[in-house]
């Protein structure tokens, strides 16, 4: 077992985050200093030796600032590599980049690649991150990469704030079938399936249900839910269909634009996020929109990590105090 504690940094894109992680841990954050030249590059010290430590950096770039998270992420990795840390471990729970993992048409680049290779350039030695959206970026990293699930928190919220009488869980579209049909079999509710299709990116112009909803609560689970308008569109689709009610579960709440405001006017009934990305700001805005802590998870890991421990138990299982 390891004997160095734990020495766990953080920058500036989810603070609130990290401290959870660490009062998990039961360990204080290690002191970064990060100041901003006229120019708008970014100084970091790190407040404390890091030499032959256990290093875990917390950084999840949150939208409209997810290029200033990013090369805050790096630097901070190659600090800690500059000062002889003996493993560097980057906990990304909301990965930059994540749906540009392919080329998907001419002269497109494979951005989450991009990603992989600066973060191993910088001397990151270990990933953890939550809910990629294509699980082949795991491929991209040469160093071990652990890929959390949300669906053990997810299960346990509906068991436990919404009930399983009458529910049905929905996948907004073909891709996130699988996910959506893994927490309906562990549920053993009943699966509806709506098939989109896109007139352009991020915008829906036609939606087709299969499935039966009538007179039932559902459920759309979802990965991400960037301007809510498959979401919101996807409410009207099940509701026109005869659901009684809709809500929808989402692992990482990126909300950009004008999202608060679709989701207040939409006929979804609660929208709940995992805290992978900051929302303090948006749930005094958002008459729908509950938050659940994965805080737990993460630092499970970490600490699972830290011991030498297998990390596949959080695959299945949330740990206490995730809700």
């Amino acid at each position: 077992m390891a004997t160095n504690t734990i020495k766990l940094l953080t920058g500036n894109s989810h603070p609130v985050l990290a401290q959870r992680v660490a009062d998990q841990l039961g360990v204080p954050l290690t002191p970064t200093f990060i100041t901003r030249h006229p120019n708008q590059e970014a100084s970091i010290t790190i407040g404390e030796s890091v030499r032959d430590e256990d290093v875990f950096i917390l950084q999840s770039p949150a939208p409209g600032r997810v290029n200033e998270g990013l090369m805050e992420l790096l630097i901070m990795i190659n600090a800690c590599k500059s000062a002889s840390a003996r493993r560097i471990t980057a906990v990304i729970p909301n990965y930059p980049y994540a749906r540009q993992d392919k080329k998907d048409k001419a002269r497109a680049p494979i951005s989450a690649k991009l990603i992989a290779s600066m973060l191993q350039m910088a001397g990151c030695n270990h990933v953890i991150t939550m809910d990629l959206h294509a699980s082949q970026i795991q491929g991209f990293f040469s160093v071990p990469v652990d890929n959390l699930y949300a669906e053990p928190s997810t299960i346990r919220y509906i068991k436990e704030e919404i009930g399983l009488e009458n529910t049905i869980i929905v996948s907004p579209d073909a891709g996130g079938a699988k996910r959506a049909t893994s927490i309906a079999d562990r549920l053993k509710l009943g699966f509806a399936l709506i098939h989109k299709e896109r007139s352009r990116p991020n915008q829906v112009s036609r939606m087709v249900l299969v499935g039966d909803v009538t007179g039932k609560t559902a459920i759309l689970i979802d990965d991400m839910a960037d301007t809510c308008g498959t979401l919101i569109k996807a409410a009207d689709t099940l509701i026109d269909a005869g659901a009684r009610e809709v809500m929808a579960m989402v692992t990482h709440g990126t909300l950009s634009g004008n999202a608060i405001e679709m989701l207040n006017k939409s006929r979804l009934s609660r929208l709940v996020v995992t805290n992978t990305l900051p929302t303090e700001d948006k749930v005094d805005r958002c008459r729908i929109l509950w938050t659940l802590d994965i805080s737990p998870t993460i630092a499970e890991a970490c600490r699972r990590t830290h011991n030498g421990e297998s990390v596949s138990y959080l695959f299945s299982h949330a740990p206490a105090g995730s809700l």
